[in-house]
């Protein structure tokens, strides 16, 4: 038989020794977590469509390695997120936990994950004591620090000349994260500060304190179904044209088909943006519109970057995420593209990322949709950074 022959059949029976093995591979699974029912269910499903889109452009893979995600409703509930996780971790085995949409949520699951070498990779809540003190080297908040959309707008504010501004928020532990992320940068004065029930949907009385007030501009965090409301109600009671309105979670990919018109000229803070001109961006937002037929909002961009960053650290252990030194240096290098431009983890597993304002408005073909004012903050690392001991 002449030699190039031989060789051609080694290499075939080589490869097929391997096939067995490789289908044999048992999938990683992955256990989601969200809010997947009540008014935020918007949230929790763009969450999920967006992970899922990155599984999906890998064949069902991620690092070639084929994976199981297993979704959970958390129901805004902190004792039902306990038992879905323990459920997860002691039943399914999972070795990763991701999503997560609320931080009241996220406080009670990090700490039970976490303490069992169990990887939480945070989609969208990043509440300020484990980006602190309760820091775990388990943990890698893909997203950002609760704080940080609000501290863009509040160094917004402040350029803008804004005197007197109120604000706004759901009592619970993200709404004071905000809170406090916009007073860290506003370096003006705070006229009123004015915290709601998480499940409240008529702001009538505190949208009459406002117009009693007058302030320069109001800043306002109300994440799902509740924020359609206010805003709906800001423009209803004259508001919108006399107050700019800034806002976190408020507007955005979820909200808007909801809102049209009556969100024009809110302002929202931000790690990303549907027009951001990354190429990664353009291919991620085109992707998502024709596999689910609407804008994607940051919920799904962050998640579709986590499924990234999973990819590109199960691929370099080459799908052993049971070696956890391994696969934790390996998301801590976060070797992928985000379609946010550059990302890097700070020693506490939280992103070093850009902050950006936007602005609902009318793009050239006459859709509502968020538009880029500018760029206040680059490269910026979370407040509570200093008070984690990894490093």
């Amino acid at each position: 038989m002449p030699m190039k022959t031989l060789k051609a059949a080694a290499l075939a029976f080589a490869a097929a020794c391997l096939l067995p093995a490789a289908a044999a591979q048992p999938p990683i699974k992955i256990g989601f977590l969200g809010e997947f029912s009540g008014p935020q269910a918007g949230l929790g499903q763009d969450m999920y469509d967006g992970f899922m889109l990155g599984i999906k452009q890998g064949g069902g893979r991620l690092g070639g390695v084929p994976v199981e995600v297993l979704r959970e409703d958390t129901q805004l509930k902190p004792d039902v997120a306990v038992q879905v996780t323990r459920k997860l971790i002691e039943r399914e085995k999972v070795p990763i936990i991701a999503g997560i949409t609320f931080s009241n949520i996220m406080m009670s699951v990090q700490p039970l994950a976490t303490r069992r070498e169990v990887f939480v990779i945070g989609t969208n809540a990043g509440p300020s004591p484990i980006a602190g003190e309760k820091c775990s080297p388990y943990q890698f908040v893909v997203s950002r620090q609760g704080d940080q959309q609000a501290e863009v707008l509040g160094k917004y504010a402040t350029q803008k000349g804004y005197r007197r501004v109120m604000l706004l928020a759901p009592n619970y532990q993200a709404g004071k994260d905000v809170l406090a992320g916009f007073r860290r940068y506003f370096k003006n004065e705070v006229v009123d500060e004015i915290y709601t029930p998480l499940d409240q949907f008529d702001f009538s009385a505190e949208l009459a304190r406002v117009s009693a007030q007058k302030p320069d501009a109001v800043f306002a965090f109300y994440p799902g179904s509740p924020g359609v409301n206010f805003v709906r109600q800001y423009r209803q009671l004259g508001l919108a044209d006399s107050t700019p309105l800034m806002s976190v979670a408020v507007v955005d990919g979820v909200s808007l088909p909801a809102l049209r018109e009556a969100a024009l000229g809110v302002l929202l803070g931000s790690t990303w943006g549907p027009d951001l001109a990354t190429e990664a961006n353009r291919k991620f937002v085109a992707a998502f519109e024709a596999a689910y037929g609407r804008t994607p909002s940051e919920y799904a961009a962050t998640s579709y970057d986590a499924a990234r960053l999973l990819d590109s650290a199960i691929g370099v252990v080459k799908g052993n995420v049971a070696d956890k030194p391994a696969f934790m240096a390996a998301l801590k290098a976060a070797r992928f593209e985000s379609i946010r431009g550059d990302f890097k983890f700070g020693h506490n597993h939280f992103p070093i990322q850009d902050l950006h304002v936007f602005q609902v408005a009318r793009d050239e073909k006459g859709r509502i949709g968020l538009k880029t004012v500018e760029t206040p903050m680059k490269a910026t690392q979370d407040a509570y950074h200093s008070g984690c001991t990894m490093r």
